[in-house]
């Protein structure tokens, strides 16, 4: 008997081992084995000593024999993938949590506390997969177990998501993630799941949520006088599904109980293999180009179903990309409680070939509907403090919601006033929506991110001019361009004229952007800018390789931070940061 001296890493090492993350189960759950004389048969008999420790139920040292079960159980079940034992881990791990006396329950810092939470997800997660194939089976079914029996039934009011029906759920356990910088796991109790959406429940299906889009789940199994069962007779369990997003936690016997939720892998899942990379070339390159579940060449979709009492963020995409771009951002706020419990995301995607006022029209009119449609008596104040982010041309699509133009784009660009050219009446209606804006009085702030206020220079040179060739615009606007120089003759200046394309638009030559550079940002909207620059020297000589300092700069705004970066600068960590700083102030966080 005596010691000798280590590190702190290996005792550290030693003491927080266990079967989840080793081959040795916890010291715990060890020392029990060594009171019992059972190590050694646990070595070579583990289902016998698993029989043994469960006879011996129901004396003083119950907590300490259910969390050895759970954990013993578990490792046994992944060993010999015995299905059963993985429900039983489940089962022994909530009979250890959550006693029917609560004074026997672990204490909150009892560090078995949070590894019985992590086995009965396991035990729930691996116990209910599929007999073929990797996905979780969620049906109601009779399991028997290594002490008695479990009638599961289903609560089928979760199995459903934003309208649509759930199905294919597959447990982000089996996923590692890649291209984000940091993974968030909010450690609760229940099994993370993804799900896809497919049908509808009803014709209540919400309308900005993707069709067949994969989305978080979280499942839990309530047990029924769980001891009935570990006595050898007959328990029952109800199958729970719930949104993390809009339930939070669960209530167990006296315990409110936080679910689990791993953001990051589920929007990882969710953009593996997504078609939505496809759009971005496709989107550019054909103005009326439609991605699954648009309606038009810009639309708007949510992250989540809409949440009355949290502000919406609308994230617009820049030229040939599309809102997968947002998604570092959208992983670390998703991760952080104090963005995540306070505000709801929303993204735009549009055609970005497509002139900018086009785009800005759709985008204005989607948040106008969603608005009436969401709160049309005005009841979420929330809704009133919308936050509106642009990268590149996004940014200019973000400052046409916060702008009063009156005729100045239409004067800006034909000889004749508006109410004097002959069009036909579709022409008229699409001209006078995408050309006379006003501010929407619900966007509290807009953040530009590398916006060409004042052009790119890209669009100028011999790249804007490959670049519009490989813009075919839809044929409304062709018609249209044709209708205004034949029916007017003479309304436009110049020779050859034709509708501008969205390169045409980020040229500083173009009189729509000018226009729009000296159009002031309405009173009470905040505004921020993040611009990007590359190398190291003076931000106000330097350019992100597609649009410089000078044009990104714009006066009067509550902040401006460059970032060392080049032009797609949305993942960087400075402009993350300080896109969180912004939203922290926006909605008041200490």
């Amino acid at each position: 008997m005596g010691v000798k001296r280590t590190s702190d890493q290996e005792v550290y090492r030693q003491l927080s081992a266990n079967a989840l993350s080793g081959d040795q189960p916890s010291s715990f759950s060890r020392q029990f084995l060594e009171r019992l004389s059972l190590a050694d048969r646990y070595e070579k008999d583990p289902k016998g000593a698993l029989a043994e420790l469960h006879k011996g139920l129901g004396r003083p040292d119950e907590g300490d024999r259910l969390f050895a079960l759970a954990e013993l159980s578990l490792a046994y079940a992944r060993e010999k993938n015995d299905q059963p034992y993985f429900l039983a881990a489940a089962l022994y791990a909530y009979s250890f949590l959550f006693p029917t006396d609560s004074s026997r329950a672990p204490l909150p810092y009892d560090p078995r506390l949070l590894l019985a939470v992590v086995v009965y997800n396991r035990g729930i997660s691996d116990g209910l997969r599929a007999a073929e194939g990797n996905g979780i089976n969620l049906s109601p079914r009779r399991f028997t177990l290594p002490f008695g029996s479990l009638d599961l039934s289903v609560d089928s009011s979760g199995f459903s998501y934003g309208g649509y029906r759930l199905a294919n759920f597959v447990s982000v356990d089996d996923f590692e993630i890649r291209g984000f910088r940091n993974r968030y796991r909010k450690v609760g109790i229940g099994a993370s799941l993804s799900a896809r959406l497919e049908g509808t429940e009803s014709k209540g299906a919400s309308e900005w949520i993707p069709p067949k889009a994969k989305v978080p789940v979280t499942a839990f199994v309530r047990f029924e006088q769980p001891r009935r069962a570990l006595d050898g007779g007959e328990s029952k369990g109800t199958l729970e599904l719930y949104d993390v997003d809009e339930i939070p936690a669960v209530k167990i016997g006296d315990y409110s109980v936080p679910l689990d939720f791993d953001p990051s892998v589920s929007l990882a899942y969710r953009l593996e293999g997504a078609p939505i990379w496809d759009f971005e070339i496709a989107g550019f390159r054909k103005g009326d180009f439609l991605f699954s579940g648009m309606k038009n060449e810009g639309d708007l979709f949510f992250l989540n179903p809409y949440r009355a009492g949290k502000i919406p963020v609308v994230l617009v995409h820049g030229t040939a990309s599309s809102p997968a771009r947002w998604a570092e951002m959208a992983n670390e706020f998703l991760g952080d409680p104090r963005i995540a419990s306070r505000y709801q995301f929303w993204v735009f995607m549009y055609n970005t070939g497509n002139p900018v006022a086009l785009s800005a029209m759709h985008l204005r009119e989607e948040l106008e509907k969603a608005v009436r449609k969401l709160d049309p008596t005005g009841k979420d104040p929330s809704l009133h403090q919308m936050v509106v982010i642009g990268h590149s041309q996004g940014g200019l699509l973000t400052k046409m919601t916060v702008v009063s133009s009156g005729s100045r784009f239409w004067d800006a660009r034909f000889k004749v006033p508006f109410e004097q050219a002959k069009l036909p009446a579709k022409t008229r209606d699409l001209l006078r929506r995408s050309m006379f804006v006003e501010p929407l009085p619900f966007v509290k702030r807009v953040v530009f991110i590398a916006t060409p206020h004042r052009g790119s220079f890209l669009a100028e040179n011999f790249l804007g001019k490959i670049a519009r060739k490989l813009v075919s615009l839809p044929g409304t606007l062709t018609t249209m361009g044709n209708q205004l120089v034949t029916l007017n003759p003479g309304m436009v200046g110049g020779t050859g004229w034709r509708i501008p394309t969205a390169i045409d638009n980020m040229d500083w030559s173009n009189p729509f952007l000018r226009t729009l550079a000296s159009l002031p940002i309405a009173e009470g909207v905040k505004a921020n800018s993040i611009i990007a620059v590359k190398g190291d020297g003076p931000p106000e000589k330097g350019n992100d390789g597609v649009v410089r300092y000078t044009s990104a700069h714009i006066e009067g705004i509550e902040s401006e931070l460059v970032v060392r970066s080049a032009h797609s600068c949305q993942s960087n960590p400075h402009t993350i940061e300080e896109v969180r700083r912004i939203l922290y102030e926006h909605a008041g966080v200490q």
